[in-house]
């Protein structure tokens, strides 16, 4: 049974082959065929991308299964219908019959060797799903695309959100090999929908797209004309909760809406866009109770934890933002978004990283903004170690500590930062999702 904990980190001692895991979907009857789904690949947003357009699914009255990576706290978390993860019971029923499946495909040499951790609970989310009896699933890709375990679906619609460079040592060192890894998830004749972004992204996906004949889908009328230099969609929350929301008028389907997400940043307006142009195709298929309605409000109640999320001050701690920025273009989108809501107040950061990330080029992005750094770590043979922060950080002229643990970390933020002080935790979703477990922060 896997730990309902972080994942392990995972040797890349095995090639990926998708011929492994269509072998063990093979064994357990097919459940991937067995609802229709929409594929979404990208390097940053395509988390968000898939929680939103699930979102609207679920408001539109369709049964909507949710499969992410990785988790914040459980990974229960990666496995969700109609926004609810999969229950610990459920979980360790299917684990059970996936492993042992699994085992006997490799005893009677139908496999080389047992699934990795991703294949298995990719297998355990298509079996949930089905045993459910879903109406749609939303798949987020985890790493690349092509080799991708959920790349095995038939996919309605494929989804492409920004690329940009992370994970190099499996995907390539540059844009165009990145977008080329991405760009695997697309299918003959099944519609993409996508948004201009770098000339090397754009050659990949377009030359990609012409190739197999399939019919690209702009989400550009979705993303709102907001003037560069302006941040008029941001507007304070209620009164009882922190933060800002995003709030903006839009045509959607021939009416005018009201766009209201709890997803912060001007990076968010591309990731709503792709998940209402995304809507707006599958309401032209069979999922035609999809109006703009529903997009509205499916919009207005997505929940995605740990994306510029806001802890309110109480007695027993400051102003908190959790934010999962784990690669430079994370860490502009994060800078910016501070920039915009959180102007002249002091911020204390409390980061922490995989060792195998560009955390030189986070820090020169993120710690000019901070008073003070606190560095920290995870439990994870990949985490990198406060002195290794410091060390890549080392041209920039900011404060940074040393904690032992995330929870170190936030008592020594909380011991330093003044009433109007607001702290910010970042770096990785696993230092976020430690954060959130000390602060019992929600996640639902």
């Amino acid at each position: 049974m896997f730990a309902l904990g972080h994942e392990l980190a995972q040797t890349p001692s095995h090639k990926f082959d998708l011929a492994h895991m269509r072998v063990l979907l093979e064994a357990l009857e097919h459940p991937e065929r067995k609802f229709p789904a929409v594929l979404i690949a990208g390097t940053n947003g395509k988390g968000s991308t898939a929680a939103t357009l699930a979102s609207i699914l679920q408001a539109s009255g369709y049964k909507t299964g949710l499969y992410t990576s990785p988790h914040l706290v459980r990974i229960n978390e990666r496995v969700r219908i109609n926004g609810l993860a999969v229950a610990d019971d459920a979980f360790a029923l299917i684990h059970d019959l996936v492993d042992r499946t699994a085992e006997r495909l490799v005893s009677e040499a139908e496999l080389p060797w047992h699934p990795s951790f991703f294949e298995m609970l990719t297998a355990i989310a298509f079996e949930y799903f089905a045993r459910e009896r879903i109406d749609i699933a939303v798949l987020e890709v985890g790493m690349g695309g092509r080799l991708d375990a959920t790349n095995v679906v038939d996919p309605r619609l494929c989804v492409i959100t920004d690329i940009a460079l992370d994970h190099q040592k499996y995907l390539g060192e540059t844009l165009t090999e990145i977008a080329r890894e991405k760009a695997g998830i697309l299918r003959t004749s099944v519609p993409v929908v996508t948004l201009p972004q770098t000339p090397e992204a754009n050659d990949v996906i377009g030359n990609t797209i012409l190739a197999l004949g399939a019919r690209a889908v702009n989400a550009v009328p979705y993303v709102p004309p907001i003037s560069p230099n302006s941040e008029q969609y941001l507007v304070p929350r209620t009164s009882e909760k922190a933060g800002y929301i995003s709030r903006y008028p839009l045509q959607v389907m021939g009416r005018q809406i009201t766009v209201e997400t709890p997803l912060v940043g001007r990076h968010q307006l591309r990731n709503v866009a792709l998940a209402i142009a995304t809507a707006e195709e599958l309401a032209a298929t069979e999922f035609s109770a999809i109006t703009a309605a529903t997009i509205e409000r499916g919009i207005r109640e997505t929940r995605w934890p740990g994306r510029f999320q806001v802890l309110p001050a109480t007695a027993d701690h400051p102003e908190i933002v959790f934010d999962v920025a784990h690669n430079p273009a994370g860490a502009w989108a994060l800078r910016s978004t501070l920039s915009a809501t959180y102007e002249d107040r002091p911020l204390i950061f409390v980061f922490g990283a995989m060792r195998d990330k560009a955390i030189g080029e986070m820090a020169e992005i993120l710690f000019p903004l901070a008073d003070r750094v606190i560095a920290t770590h995870v439990d994870n043979p990949r985490a990198a170690t406060a002195a290794e922060i410091r060390e890549a950080a080392g041209r920039i002229s900011v404060e940074i500590s040393d904690a032992p643990d995330v929870r170190s970390a936030l008592a020594q933020a909380r011991a330093a930062i003044g009433s109007r002080g607001l702290v910010v935790v970042t770096g990785s979703i696993y230092i976020v999702g430690e954060a959130m477990r000390a602060l019992a922060a929600r996640i639902e």
